[in-house]
């Protein structure tokens, strides 16, 4: 029998129908009304001509369409491509021709943006009652909640998430309906302090979010999902809905910290947060245990669907710093540039084994062999491990910038910049940042006798890429360091910015 995820919920509504499974905006569904809107999902897109293996796209707020389409295109071997909504139009345009999605499920709010992306033939879907397509809901209405015929599974893909955008362009990570499920069998067999009320605050095209549904209805457990992420209203919501734990990224915990009544939140039902997509500072675990909070760092990819590290509960605070141990069903090593493993206090390149690696990057055949080498995923990111074992991440081995939980690629910057007629050398780097872990930072040389401003470049850049990834920082210069072959020495750079 093939793994289907789409009949995860199918089941979880036989065996739990009337209980609560997600809660989002004041609405509220059991795991049975899900599992109807889901088969209604499937037949709505297979009368719209979709098949197995076909991509549909969702660019939206959070919301219950996410699982829907998570759910519904599983069964019928549809594959799902969430989308980021914060990223520029011809981000948007390189994904949809990457990625040749079908249709696209879009919220109205994002619908400005279509009109400078080259649709074509895609189907547009819209969530409001008066967007462009058709409405998401009359759609839904006409179609028929019976279970559909489940179509694919197992090794199939069942979603491409869009991560690190490469200097040639977008980045698909392809999962399979076995990746899900072994991340959520690994997830259940390590972490034990989650409880029945999940709190998902992430977008839920990244993989710390859209990662968990999985799991939700193996456990029953009920998510708690925010169509966007507001610092303010967490220290009531917590209480409210008796939430056992939250994942979030650092820059999301410094936020509720500085926000008003957090001082005197009751978060007495929390048992767990779960803090990944950067380095959390030793600083704000510790503040966050004064108040009776344990932070737990996890590291993950979305090339693991998830999990890779996490530290557990006892651990928080005497190896705070630390990302933990593997994930149960997870293999690590820590390798040299000839492959062979460090030992103990020595950094060395994290590799990964795991039945939840993914299937491969999206159309980048030569990306594919480059990471998935001898049955192990090789990350790009350095660490170390104490005598006890413990993982501590000290930097990334690729340029990768980290801001706020989101994923930046300097290459795609500096080529922005780079089309600039008075930019003639560029660089970014990202420095360490109190609150978004890192901000960015162009350093640039200018073309000879030609004048610019900050303010002209940041100009240039909007529009070109999202808005997240307009260097915060300018610095002009008569040099950039670069090696005998013309690399750019960015360690010079960034040890440059550390002192200054």
């Amino acid at each position: 029998m093939r793994i289907n995820v789409g009949e995860f919920l199918s089941r979880r509504a036989l065996l739990s129908p009337d209980l609560p499974g997600l809660i989002c905006e004041g609405g509220r569904w059991t795991f049975r009304e899900l599992n109807l809107r889901s088969n209604r999902l499937a037949h709505a897109m297979t009368g719209l001509g979709l098949r197995s293996g076909d991509r549909v796209g969702i660019l939206a707020p959070n919301g219950v369409e996410h699982f829907d389409l998570f759910f519904g295109l599983a069964k019928i071997g549809a594959v799902m491509v969430p989308i980021n909504y914060r990223l520029a139009p011809p981000e948007l345009h390189s994904i949809f021709q990457d990625s040749g999605i079908d249709a696209l499920v879009v919220s109205p709010e994002f619908e400005h943006a279509l009109d400078k992306v080259e649709i074509g033939s895609i189907k547009l879907i819209s969530t409001g009652r008066s967007g462009r397509g058709e409405p998401y809901d009359r759609l839904l209405e006409r179609a028929r909640d019976s279970e559909p015929l489940l179509s694919a599974g197992g090794d199939d893909e069942l979603a491409i998430l869009y991560t690190v955008w490469a200097t040639s362009g977008p980045k698909g990570v392809a999962l399979s309906h076995n990746n899900f499920f072994w991340a959520a069998v690994s997830i259940i067999a390590t972490i034990h302090q989650i409880g029945p009320v999940f709190l998902l605050p992430l977008p839920l095209f990244h993989i710390g979010s859209l990662g968990w549904l999985p799991f939700f209805l193996h456990r029953g457990t009920r998510c708690v999902l925010t169509p966007r992420f507001d610092p303010e209203s967490f220290p009531a919501l917590i209480p409210k809905e008796e939430v056992t734990c939250v994942g979030m990224v650092p820059t999301m915990l410094h936020q509720v910290k500085d926000a008003p009544g957090f001082a005197d939140a009751d978060f007495s039902s929390l048992r767990s947060v779960l803090s990944y997509g950067d380095a959390t500072p030793v600083e704000l675990i510790e503040d966050y245990s004064r108040s009776g909070v344990k932070v737990r760092q996890l590291y993950g990819l979305t090339e693991t669907a998830g999990p890779a590290l996490v530290i557990d509960s006892e651990h928080a605070l005497i190896k705070a710093g630390s990302c933990g141990l593997p994930f149960f069903h997870t293999r690590i090593q820590l390798v040299d540039h000839h492959g062979r493993e460090v030992p103990p206090g020595e950094v060395g390149e994290i590799i990964i084994q795991a039945r939840h690696v993914m299937k491969c990057y999206w159309n980048q055949p030569e990306a594919t062999v480059n990471a998935l080498r001898g049955g192990w995923l090789y990350t790009g990111d350095l660490a170390r491990q104490d005598e006890d074992g413990f993982f501590y991440i000290t930097d990334r081995k690729k340029d990768l910038i980290i801001s706020g939980g989101e994923n930046i690629f300097p290459g795609e910057i500096e080529r922005v910049l780079f089309e600039h007629p008075a930019v003639s050398d560029a660089a970014v780097i990202g420095v360490r940042d109190k609150v978004w872990g890192q901000r960015i930072k162009a350093v640039l040389m200018k073309e000879a006798g030609v004048q610019v401003s900050e303010a002209e470049l940041t100009e240039w850049c909007q529009g070109r890429i999202a808005g997240y990834k307009i260097p915060r920082e300018f610095e002009f210069v008569d040099s950039l360091p670069r090696t005998m072959t013309g690399k750019m020495e960015k360690k010079k750079l960034r040890g440059r910015a550390r002192k200054s």
